[in-house]
C-alpha cells in the first residue's frame, strides 16, 4: 500500500469509524478501532508510509496529551482524600501481580515499572461517557468514582514522566535533575496559564473562521517553545491542558473547538500509526498469547479485588469503569519505541492495553449518543 492508497483508506476510516462506533453505542472504542485497523493493515503498508504516518502521529501525540490534561479538573486536596486512599490501595494491590508477570516474560525493572504504571491507569476520556450514563452508580458514589478515575490517570502520567527520564538516562543522579525539569515545566506553564487563558479566551470569543486553526496553532507553538527551551514537548502539552481545563465558550469546553483537527484527524493518525508499528505476526505469536493471558489475569484480579474492596458500596460491574487504559498504554508504548526498544515489549503492552480496554468497554452498558458528539 503506497502513500496515496494509505491516505484514501485513512479518510474512509475518519468517515466511518466514529459513526459506526456511536451507532452501536460504543463511542469510547473509536481510538481502539483505529489501532486495530492499523494492526490488520500492517503487512500491506510500505515501510516509507509507516514512517510518514508515524511522524504525523507525533503531532497527534501532543494533542492527545493536551486533551488528557483538559479532561482533568482536580478538586481541593481535602475533598480528594477518600478517592486518593482508594486509588493508592487499588494500584498497590495490582503492582505485585504485574511485576511478577512482567519479570516472568523477561522485562527489566524499568520496563516493568513503566508497564505497571500504564496498565493500572484509567483513560478518563474513554470511560467518561459510560460513567455519566452508568445505571448502577449511586448519586453519592458517582462523584467519588470520577475522582478515582482522574487520580489513576494523573498518577500514571506522573510515573510515566519519571520512567521516561529513567529509560533515557538510566537510574542515576540525573533522574533528580529530570524531576526538577518536570517541576520547571509545571511552574513555567502555570506562570503562563493566566495570560494564555486570556489569549485562548480572546481567540474563542473574537475569532470566527480561523478559530479552530488558531487554537491548535497556539497549543503547538507553546509546545515548540518548550522544546526549544530544553523542556519536553509532551509534558508541556499535558500540563498546558491541565491549566487550561476550565476555559469555556458558549457552554463548550476548549477540547470541543480543537476536536475537528485533533479527535477527528491527528489523534486517529497517531493510533493508526501505533497499530502499524505492531508486526502482524506478533499478534498470532507467543507475544499475542502473553498479551491475552495478561489481560485476562488482570481483569480477573480486578474483579476479585473490587468484590473484596468495593468503592462506596457500588455494584460489582462498576469496576469496569476503572479498567479502560488504552490512551495511557499507547503513551507508554510510544515512550518505549522512542527510546529504541526493538523487542516485542511495546507490542505486548499495546495489545494488552487494547484487550483490557475493549473488553471492559464492551462489558459496560451501551451509551446512546447523537452523531454530532465527538469521541
Amino acid at each position: 500500500m503506497n502513500t496515496v492508497e494509505a491516505v484514501i483508506f485513512l479518510i474512509l476510516l475518519f468517515m466511518a469509524v466514529p459513526d459506526v462506533c456511536r451507532h452501536f453505542g460504543r463511542p469510547a472504542l473509536i481510538y481502539s478501532a483505529f489501532t486495530l485497523f492499523g494492526v490488520l493493515l500492517s503487512p500491506l503498508v510500505d515501510a516509507e508510509v509507516k514512517q510518514m504516518l508515524g511522524e504525523a502521529g507525533k503531532v497527534g501525540f501532543l494533542l492527545l496529551l493536551f486533551e488528557v490534561g483538559l479532561e482533568i479538573e482536580l478538586s481541593k486536596f481535602r475533598s480528594l482524600l477518600p478517592a486518593l486512599r482508594y486509588t493508592a490501595g487499588w494500584v498497590l494491590a495490582q503492582y505485585p501481580l504485574l511485576l511478577l508477570v512482567t519479570t516472568a516474560i523477561g522485562l527489566d525493572l524499568l520496563e516493568s515499572l513503566l508497564a505497571c504504571a500504564a496498565l493500572t491507569a484509567c483513560s478518563v476520556g474513554m470511560a467518561h461517557s459510560a460513567w455519566k450514563h452508568h445505571p448502577h452508580l449511586t448519586l453519592e458514589g458517582r462523584e467519588l468514582f470520577l475522582q478515582v478515575m482522574v487520580l489513576l490517570e494523573v498518577l500514571a502520567i506522573l510515573v510515566l514522566s519519571v520512567e521516561s527520564a529513567a529509560m533515557k538516562q538510566g537510574m542515576t543522579w540525573l533522574i533528580g535533575l529530570q524531576l526538577l525539569g518536570i517541576a520547571a515545566v509545571i511552574y513555567g506553564v502555570s506562570r503562563l496559564a493566566v495570560p494564555l487563558q486570556r489569549l485562548f479566551q480572546t481567540i474563542l470569543t473574537q475569532a470566527t473562521h480561523w478559530r479552530i486553526h488558531l487554537v491548535v496553532l497556539l497549543v503547538l507553538a507553546v509546545c515548540a517553545v518548550g522544546e526549544r527551551l530544553g523542556l519536553s514537548a509532551p509534558k508541556t502539552a499535558f500540563f498546558l491542558g491541565l491549566f487550561l481545563a476550565r476555559i469555556e465558550h458558549d457552554g463548550q469546553h476548549l477540547e470541543h473547538y480543537v476536536a475537528p483537527i485533533s479527535q477527528r484527524m491527528l489523534i486517529p493518525v497517531f493510533f493508526f500509526a501505533l497499530g502499524l508499528a505492531v508486526p502482524w505476526g506478533v499478534v498470532f505469536s507467543w507475544t499475542g498469547l502473553l498479551a491475552l493471558g495478561t489481560a485476562g489475569l488482570l481483569m480477573g484480579w480486578r474483579r476479585l479485588q473490587f468484590r473484596r474492596w468495593p468503592l462506596a458500596g457500588q455494584a460489582a460491574d462498576t469496576f469496569f469503569l476503572l479498567c479502560p487504559n488504552f490512551t495511557i498504554v499507547s503513551l507508554a508504548a510510544q515512550t518505549m519505541m522512542q527510546h529504541g526498544d526493538k523487542s516485542d515489549t511495546p507490542a505486548w503492552l499495546l495489545l494488552t492495553g487494547l484487550l483490557v480496554t475493549v473488553g471492559s468497554l464492551f462489558a459496560l452498558p451501551r451509551v446512546a449518543q447523537t452523531p454530532a458528539q465527538s469521541p
